[in-house]
C-alpha cells in the first residue's frame, strides 16, 4: 500500500508542477483578465497625461478591459517611477518615464528607489518632446547664427531663464552652451510660466521652452522662435527650423521624450501583446495629429532592443552633462 501511495503522490506532484508550467503562457494569452492602471508620474492636464488617455481608452477597447489612468505627480517623478519598479510583474502595473526619470535624476539626486536599468522593461517610446528656442522680439536676431554671433561678442554675457536647475530646458542650454562654445548666465526660475513671461518682459535675453507654453505667445508677437530642439519640424510652428538645420550642426537635437514600461519580470508575451496594441495605436493619423496639436512629435515605433539602446545613450549624453556641470548627487 506504501509504495501505491508513494506512486499516486509523485504522479499527483508530476501534474501539479505541468500545470504551473502550463499555466504561464495561458495567462499571457488571455491577458487582461482585469483593469490595468497606467501611472503618470505628472498632474492631470499636462501633455503626457492628454496623450496617456488618449491611448488609454483605446488599449481599453481593444484589450476588453479598463485601462485607468492614475496621476502620481512628485519627487521630480520619482515618486511614481518607485511605486511602479516595487509593484507586481503581471502586466497591470505600467508606467510612463521620460529623460528626466530615466537619464537625469539617477545623476543629479544622491538617491532614487528605482534602477531604471534593472527595474523595467519597455514597452513603447512613443513620442519626443521638444523645446523651442525663444528670445525676446526687442533683441536684434532673427537666427540661431545671430544668437551665437552676439552671445559670443557681447561685452557682458545674455542671459537665459529656466524653470529650475538640473531640469531638461536647464540641460539642453548647457549643452548648446558647450557645443558652440558661447556664454550665458543662467537665471532659474520656480516654474515654466514665470521662467517665459520674463522673457517676453525684456528682464532675460533667451531661453528654451516647452511648445504648449510658448506657442501662444510667439503668435501674438511677444516672444520670436529661432528654432526647435528636435531633428524635425514642429507642426505646430512650421516656419520655424530644427536647431540642426539652422545651426549646421547636422546631429543636434535635445528632446526629452515619452516611454511605457512595465516593472522588469513582466511575461514577455504580455509585454508584446502591449507593444504591438500601440505600435497599431500610435500609427494611426489621428493619434498623429493630436500628439503634434499639443507641440509634441508622434515616432514611428522602435523595438525594445532599440528602446534599450537609445534610453542608454540618452544617459550617457546627459548623465556626463551633470557630471560636468558638477550637480552629480547635488539634489
Amino acid at each position: 500500500m506504501s509504495s501505491v501511495r508513494a506512486l499516486r503522490l509523485a504522479l499527483g506532484a508530476t501534474l501539479a508542477l505541468a500545470a504551473v508550467h502550463a499555466s504561464n503562457p495561458a495567462s499571457a494569452q488571455t491577458y487582461p483578465t482585469k483593469p490595468i492602471t497606467l501611472v503618470v508620474p505628472l498632474a492631470a492636464g499636462t501633455g503626457m497625461d492628454t496623450i496617456a488617455r488618449l491611448y488609454a481608452d483605446q488599449l481599453a477597447q481593444s484589450l476588453g478591459k479598463p485601462v485607468i489612468v492614475e496621476n502620481r505627480p512628485g519627487a521630480s517623478m520619482m515618486l511614481a517611477t518607485a511605486s511602479v519598479a516595487s509593484a507586481p510583474a503581471d502586466g497591470y502595473t505600467l508606467l510612463i518615464a521620460t529623460s528626466g526619470t530615466f537619464a537625469i535624476n539617477p545623476v543629479l539626486y544622491k538617491k532614487i528607489n528605482y534602477d531604471p536599468d534593472k527595474d523595467f522593461t519597455p514597452i513603447a517610446l512613443y513620442v519626443k518632446s521638444p523645446f523651442v528656442l525663444i528670445v525676446n522680439p526687442a533683441l536684434p536676431i532673427r537666427s540661431v547664427p545671430e544668437l551665437i554671433k552676439l552671445a559670443k561678442e557681447s561685452a557682458t554675457p545674455l542671459t537665459y531663464s529656466t524653470p529650475g536647475i538640473g531640469l531638461m530646458q536647464h540641460l539642453s542650454m548647457e549643452f548648446t552652451k558647450q557645443r558652440f562654445g558661447v556664454e550665458l548666465t543662467h537665471v532659474p526660475y520656480r516654474n515654466t510660466p514665470q521662467s517665459i513671461t520674463d522673457i517676453a518682459a525684456g528682464h532675460v535675453s533667451v531661453g528654451f521652452a516647452e511648445a504648449g507654453a510658448s506657442v501662444p505667445l510667439i503668435r501674438d508677437g511677444k516672444l520670436r522662435a529661432l528654432a526647435v530642439s528636435s531633428s524635425s519640424r514642429l507642426a505646430a510652428l512650421p516656419d520655424t527650423p530644427p536647431f540642426a538645420e539652422a545651426s549646421g550642426a547636422s546631429d543636434y537635437e535635445v528632446v526629452s521624450w515619452h516611454v511605457l514600461l512595465a516593472p522588469a519580470a513582466t511575461p514577455k508575451e504580455i509585454v508584446e501583446k502591449l507593444s504591438r496594441e500601440m505600435n497599431r495605436i500610435m500609427a494611426s493619423p489621428e493619434m498623429a495629429k493630436r500628439i503634434s496639436d499639443l507641440g509634441l512629435i508622434p515616432i514611428s515605433m522602435p523595438t525594445q532592443e532599440e528602446i534599450r539602446a537609445y534610453i542608454k545613450s540618452e544617459q550617457e549624453k546627459w548623465g556626463s552633462l551633470v557630471r560636468k556641470l558638477g550637480l552629480e548627487g547635488s539634489q
